[in-house]
C-alpha cells in the first residue's frame, strides 16, 4: 500500500470504510477478545463499558456548538473566545481577612470571586448567637450585616469581577447586601454579573443548611429570580446544585438527574408565578462537582446541555437559546481528596480540571491539596489556581471546541448517561416532583444506599483509591504539615464589630424596616423590597431570619430509612 499514488491510497481507504470490511474485521475482533475472558468493566455509577467503541455503536444528536441542543457546548468557539472563569472558593475570619485573601487571588490572576461563608451566615445566625459562637468565620466568612459585606469587597471593582456565593437558605439577604454594595460603589445593577446559589433543595437531601419548610424557602428563591430579571439581568439568581447530591455519595448519573429535577421544579414554579421563561431561564446555571471517573464526567456534561435544552425547549416552551443553555460550573476536589498522602489531590485536582474543560465547562474551583485538613493556606491556594492556569494556556486544551466530539465511546457514553438520568426523573416525576420526593424520603435513601456502596467497594479492595487502599505508607504526623491555623479570637473580633454597628445605626429605622419584613411575609408580594431595605438599615442577617421563622416556620427533616 506504501507504493500505491496518494489518490489510491484514499480511495482504497474510504472503500474499506464503507464497505463490508470494517464489518467483518469489528466481528473478528470481537471473536478474538471474546476469547480472552476480559474482567467487566464499569464507571463510577455502574454504567457497563464495553472494551472497544466503533463507529457502529449509535449517538444522539449533536449538533453544532452553540446551538440547540448544545451537545458539544454552549457558545460557538467555547475557549477560543473565552477561557472559563477560574475561581477560588475562599472565605474565612473576618470580612477584612477575606478580602486581603481575594485582593491577593485576583493579583495572582484569579478571574473570578467565589465567596465560603460561614455556618452562621448560611443558618441565619447572627455571630452573638449562643449557639453560633464555636463557628463564627471558621469554614467561611462571617457576614453579619450590611458593613461586612462593604469590607468584604472594599477596593474590589463590582463592574469587572463576578462573585459567586455559596447560601442558600439567607440567599436572599445575600443579594440584597451585594447589590446594595454595588448601588454605594455607583455601579448600575445592571453591570453586576455573578450566582447565588439559592438552591434550598438539595439542602434538605444533602447538606443541611436549610431554615424554612419547602414552599416558603420556594417563594423566597421566585422572590430573588424575579427581582434579577427586573434589576440584575447579568446576576444568576439561582445555581442549581449537584455538586452536594455528588458529595453526599450520589453517583455522576443520580447527581445529574437530581439537579435537572431540581431545576424543574424550580422553573415550573417561576412559571406559575407567572413569569417569562425566555426572561428568567437566562439567569439559571448549575453546579457540580467533577470526580475522577474522567470520559464519565465529560459524557455527564455533555448530557446535560442536551437534555437540559430539551427540558426547556419542550416542556417550558422556552425559545430564546440563552434560556435553553445548560451554564455550569464546578468544583474539582470534595469528597475524592483524601487525608492520607494528601499530596496526590494536587493531581486529583489536575485529573478532574482536564475532565470538566474537555466536558465544556464555564466557570471552575480547582480544590487545594490541603482542604481535607484545613482551609488552604495562600500557598497551596495559589497552587490550586496555577493547576487552571497551566491547563489553560500551556496545554493547548482550549484551543479546539470540544475535542473529544465524535469519539465512538463518549458519544455512546453520553447517550447512555443521557437515558439513565431521564429514567431517574421519570420516577420522580412519577411521584409528584422533586419536593414530594424530598419529603417522602427518596433521595434521601437512594444517596445513603449508594454512599454505603460506595465505602464498601472502597473497604473491599473492588475500588482503589491511591494512597489510601492501595500504596498506602505509614503517614506524616499532621503537625508536619504546614496547614491554616484559624485565629481564636476570629468570633471575638466578630461579635465586637457587630456590636459597633448596632450601636451607630438607627434604631427605629431597624424597626421600621423589620416590620416591613414581617408584613411582606403575611402577604402574598415579593420579599425583596423589603429585605433590601431591613439590610440598607443596617438590620442583621439574624433580625431578618429571625422575623421570617416567626411567620414561615421552620423545616423538620422527616426520617429516612
Amino acid at each position: 500500500m506504501a507504493n500505491l499514488p496518494r489518490s489510491d491510497i484514499l480511495q482504497q481507504s474510504q472503500t474499506t470504510k464503507n464497505g463490508g470490511n470494517t464489518h467483518d474485521s469489528e466481528r473478528r475482533w470481537r471473536e478474538r477478545v471474546a476469547k480472552l475472558k476480559l474482567a467487566p468493566a464499569k464507571t463510577s455509577s455502574g454504567i457497563e463499558l464495553a472494551p472497544l467503541y466503533t463507529e457502529n455503536d449509535p449517538h444522539g444528536e449533536l449538533g453544532m456548538p452553540g446551538e440547540y441542543p448544545f451537545t458539544r457546548g454552549v457558545q460557538p468557539t467555547m475557549y477560543r473566545g473565552r477561557l472559563w472563569t477560574m475561581r477560588q472558593y475562599s472565605g474565612f475570619g473576618t470580612a477584612s481577612e477575606t478580602n486581603q485573601r481575594y485582593r491577593w487571588l485576583l493579583e495572582q490572576g484569579q478571574t473570578g470571586i467565589s465567596v465560603a461563608l460561614d455556618l452562621p451566615t448560611q443558618l441565619g445566625m447572627d455571630s452573638d448567637d449562643p449557639m453560633a459562637v464555636d463557628d463564627v468565620g471558621r469554614v467561611g466568612v462571617a457576614i453579619d450585616t450590611l458593613a461586612d459585606m462593604e469590607e468584604l469587597f472594599a477596593g474590589i471593582p463590582l463592574e469587572q469581577v463576578s462573585a459567586s456565593f455559596t447560601i442558600n437558605s439567607t440567599a436572599s439577604i445575600l443579594l440584597a447586601m451585594y447589590l446594595a454594595v454595588a448601588e454605594k460603589q455607583g455601579v448600575s445593577p445592571e453591570k453586576i454579573a455573578g450566582t447565588i446559589q439559592n438552591d434550598i433543595l438539595k439542602e434538605y437531601v444533602s447538606r443541611g443548611t436549610w431554615i424554612f419548610p419547602p414552599a416558603p424557602a420556594l417563594r423566597l428563591i421566585v422572590d430573588t429570580i424575579e427581582h434579577c430579571v427586573t434589576h440584575a439581568p447579568r446576576f444568576n439568581a439561582i445555581s442549581i446544585a449537584g455538586a452536594h447530591f455528588r458529595d453526599a455519595g450520589a453517583t455522576a448519573v443520580q447527581e445529574l438527574a437530581f439537579t435537572l429535577a431540581d431545576a424543574i421544579a424550580y422553573v415550573q414554579a417561576c412559571v406559575d408565578r407567572g413569569l417569562n421563561v425566555d426572561q428568567f431561564g437566562r439567569l439559571l446555571s448549575f453546579y457540580f462537582y467533577t470526580h475522577n471517573d474522567l470520559f464519565e464526567e465529560v459524557a455527564k456534561y455533555r448530557a446535560g446541555r442536551r437534555l437540559w435544552a430539551r427540558i426547556m425547549k419542550q416542556r417550558f416552551g422556552a425559545n430564546d437559546h440563552n434560556a435553553q443553555m445548560f451554564r455550569f460550573g464546578v468544583v474539582c476536589g470534595g469528597s475524592t481528596l483524601t487525608a492520607q498522602q494528601p499530596f496526590n489531590n494536587v493531581v486529583r485536582v489536575a485529573y478532574q480540571l482536564l475532565a470538566s474543560v474537555l466536558g465544556g465547562v464555564q466557570s471552575v474551583f480547582t480544590a487545594a491539596w490541603d482542604e481535607p485538613f484545613a482551609i488552604p493556606t495562600e500557598q497551596s491556594a495559589e497552587l490550586a489556581l496555577r493547576t487552571q492556569q497551566v491547563l489553560a494556556y500551556e496545554t493547548n486544551v482550549a484551543s479546539v471546541v470540544d475535542p473529544l466530539g465524535g469519539s465512538y465511546f463518549i458519544e455512546a457514553l453520553t447517550d447512555k448517561v443521557e437515558a439513565e438520568v431521564r429514567a431517574i426523573i421519570d420516577r420522580i416525576e412519577a411521584m409528584g416532583g422533586m419536593v414530594p420526593a424530598i419529603e417522602k424520603g427518596m433521595i434521601q435513601r437512594e444517596i445513603a444506599e449508594e454512599a454505603y456502596r460506595h465505602q464498601m467497594r472502597i473497604e473491599s479492595g473492588e475500588q482503589i483509591v491511591v494512597g489510601v487502599n492501595k500504596f498506602a505508607r505509614p503517614e506524616p504526623e499532621r503537625e508536619q504539615l504546614q496547614l491554616y491555623q484559624a485565629d481564636p479570637q476570629i468570633g471575638e473580633r466578630q461579635r465586637h464589630k457587630l456590636a459597633e454597628v448596632r450601636g451607630r445605626r438607627d434604631d427605629a429605622q431597624v424597626k421600621k424596616a423589620l416590620a416591613r419584613v414581617a408584613e411582606a411575609a403575611r402577604g402574598n408580594e415579593s420579599m425583596m423590597p423589603s429585605i433590601s431595605e431591613a439590610v440598607k438599615a443596617y438590620a442583621s442577617i439574624g433580625e431578618i431570619c429571625a422575623v421570617l421563622r416567626q411567620h414561615f416556620g421552620t423545616y423538620q427533616e422527616p426520617v429516612a430509612l
